[in-house]
């Protein structure tokens, strides 16, 4: 059954955009996760896998010590630095903006973060990279970057 937000979403996306299948949308729309300051979006790792494929944000890993990425990945940003590195992120502070770590402990604190200092956009990869390499999705291994 799908929920309120979801139809909505799906609606608007049918008729609206047209050619953008509603399920896609309302997947898109994930669960918003109220912090002080705002707001950002969990996004599960299938939903992520769709919204890579017509890629519109920018992506950012912010595990450390680094232990591999999702391919597309824009920036490498520890967590724990992102108050300091605002100047790797786009200036727009509504532009979309995905995080991921590990196993999202790292990019929740990121996301956090980013809400508190006024960013609109933030999504957040719910389970991180282990979630990703569960559902069977390819993970560019590595070390030192």
């Amino acid at each position: 059954m799908m929920t309120r937000q979801q139809v909505l979403v799906g609606l608007l996306g049918v008729g609206v955009l047209g050619v953008v299948p509603a399920t896609v949308l309302a997947a898109e729309a994930g669960s918003r996760v109220p912090v002080p300051g705002g707001a950002y979006t969990n996004v599960t790792s299938p939903t992520l896998k769709q919204m890579l494929e017509r890629k519109d944000f920018f992506f950012v890993n912010v595990h450390i010590p680094y232990e591999g990425e999702i391919a597309k990945t824009d920036a490498f940003i520890p967590f724990d630095q992102v108050e300091k590195q605002l100047h790797l992120l786009p200036a727009r502070k509504d532009a979309k903006k995905v995080l991921y770590c590990m196993s999202d402990r790292m990019s929740t604190i990121a996301s956090e973060t980013l809400v508190r200092l006024g960013y609109t956009n933030i999504w957040n990869l719910q389970g991180g990279m282990v979630e990703w390499g569960k559902q069977g999705y390819p993970l560019i291994s590595g070390s030192g970057k």
